[in-house]
């Protein structure tokens, strides 16, 4: 089914320690031609500051919505879980989605009604 609205810009906020190639995957899918979405942005590998806190909150303004990939090590990493707080405080919708098949975990800050949802692309294209 071919859709003529523009696709959503999305924020992807993964553990870049660990789960890179999940993000690559994101981005490939967005690349489908039935994909919904496109990538505008994702988290960089920076120590938090409040310059870091500042940049990432102009990044997430600029989009629609933050596709937030959950892997192993998701609920250590400081990044996603500001993030996170970043995107509740500026009232950007999220989903979490699950990274690994065996174990995700959830994010810091992430709220207890936030499902982590598995990754299948006809559920992926339907959060849009």
């Amino acid at each position: 089914m071919y859709h003529n609205s523009p696709k959503k810009k999305v924020y992807i906020s993964f553990d870049y320690d660990h789960d890179l190639e999940l993000k690559g995957a994101l981005v490939g899918q967005s690349k489908l031609a039935d994909s919904p979405f496109e990538i505008v942005d994702h988290s960089i590998k920076e120590e938090i500051s409040e310059n870091w806190k500042k940049e990432a909150r102009e990044r997430l303004r600029q989009v629609d919505f933050m596709i937030v990939i959950c892997g192993q090590n998701t609920h250590a990493a400081a990044g996603v879980g500001a993030e996170i707080t970043i995107a509740q405080e500026e009232r950007i919708p999220y989903h979490l989605l699950a990274g690994r098949q065996s174990y995700s975990t959830r994010p810091k800050n992430a709220k207890n009604t936030d499902n982590i949802l598995p990754w299948k692309w006809d559920r992926l294209k339907q959060l849009f």
